[in-house]
């Protein structure tokens, strides 16, 4: 049986990158003797070992461990934890999204697509309150523009829309690809923002609470306002300490919840039997939103915040659905490819821009599970 000559370095860094590494040494009872160099694997035993750790084959015949980071800046909340490496599902996440941007970016340009104006369209010495505004016109959302919609999801929903009709790709998943087996953790990152004046890409982590998905949304468009791509966690709703992240945060408070309004209705809802909830219904936010803009304008204090804030997130745990759209496996492709990338990419076919297996490449989506989704998109 033929054994496979493998740095130990590079088994070593396949360990540290996997995500469940506790039952590696359960899958391959000799992964100590690779490690230190005792003895050598089989082909099949190293193609088995890189789909487990998630790592591509060909990096294990590298001289060296790759050096794998993330492309733009990683913003965490409290800097006083331990600092841990961006996942390999971050990585891989972020990097697709970047290779679909690409596309989509030459793709408009070779059809004589203007850049989009709002893009980079405001500074950080401008006023949040300005430029909460501007989103608003930008993305042509009447004053309370939530007020006629049923609840807060059909709120995000409607949000995500109006994104997609102006220019912006905007993307949702909880998982790498379509890979159930390698899900994204909210708690390492809620979402990152790619910034382009062609083709800006948001991408939701949709392992997220829906209740919070709202303001990560807000907060990536004043992202493409400012130009400046990010990734973020957004731990406890909080920004980490650069301004960029604080200034972000205010204008996406403002865009959900202006202050002046709630200023106004304030003594109102304080009254009410519950006034998160009160103000919930108003904005169409979840209470998780009203509650930390009351904390933003000082009409609660920190404790009553987060309070309020772990007893409501432990209770949307414990009973949230598996999936939001009713699990339409055609539905779920288009949320995670974006409707406007998924529309771009089917146009360029049609055209005879694009060639089958670019578009399968770029969708990760093959043979007739692909053609179904062309024709489900054609009913959209």
């Amino acid at each position: 049986m033929t054994r496979v000559h493998i740095k130990p370095s590079l088994l070593q860094w396949a360990v540290k990158r996997a995500s469940d590494r506790e039952n590696l040494q359960k899958r391959f009872p000799k992964l100590s003797e690779w490690l230190e160099g005792k003895s050598l694997p089989t082909l099949r035993q190293l193609e088995e070992f890189s789909r487990a750790t998630s790592t591509p084959l060909g990096f294990l015949f590298l001289a060296e461990p790759p050096k794998e980071q993330l492309s733009i800046p990683f913003f965490r909340t409290y800097n006083n934890e331990t600092v841990q490496r961006p996942s390999p599902e971050l990585i891989e996440v972020v990097q697709t999204m970047e290779r679909r941007q690409a596309w989509m970016r030459e793709y408009l340009i070779k059809n004589d697509h203007d850049p989009l104006p709002f893009v980079r369209s405001a500074s950080l010495h401008s006023a949040p309150e300005q430029i909460a505004d501007n989103i608003r016109r930008s993305l042509e959302l009447v004053d309370n523009w939530s007020a006629s919609l049923p609840n807060w999801t059909a709120a995000l929903r409607y949000l995500q829309a109006q994104a997609d009709e102006r220019g912006i790709i905007v993307a949702a998943n909880s998982v790498v690809g379509n890979n159930t087996h390698r899900p994204l953790n909210p708690n390492e990152f809620r979402g990152f923002v790619l910034v382009d004046e062609y083709a800006p890409l948001i991408f939701i982590n949709a392992a997220d609470s829906k209740a919070a998905q709202m303001f990560t949304l807000a907060h990536e468009l004043a992202h493409i306002w400012l130009g400046s791509s990010a990734v973020f966690d957004l731990r406890d709703m909080q920004p980490a300490e650069d301004r960029t992240e604080v200034i972000c945060n205010r204008i996406a408070a403002e865009f959900l919840i202006p202050a002046e309004k709630l200023h106004e209705i304030w003594r109102e809802a304080n009254r009410s039997e519950d006034p998160f909830q009160y103000l919930a219904r108003r904005f169409k936010v979840s209470e998780i939103v009203a509650a930390r803009r009351a904390l933003d304008l000082g009409l609660i204090d920190q404790q009553e915040f987060f309070y309020f804030y772990r007893a409501y997130r432990e209770r949307e745990y414990q009973i949230r659905e598996q999936t939001e759209i009713g699990g339409n496996f055609y539905a779920t492709q288009s949320m995670r490819l974006g409707k406007r990338f998924a529309a771009t990419v089917i146009r360029a076919l049609n055209e005879g821009d694009l060639l089958y297996h670019e578009a399968y490449q770029l969708t990760g989506l093959y043979g007739s599970t692909f053609d179904r989704f062309v024709d489900y998109m054609s009913t959209q």
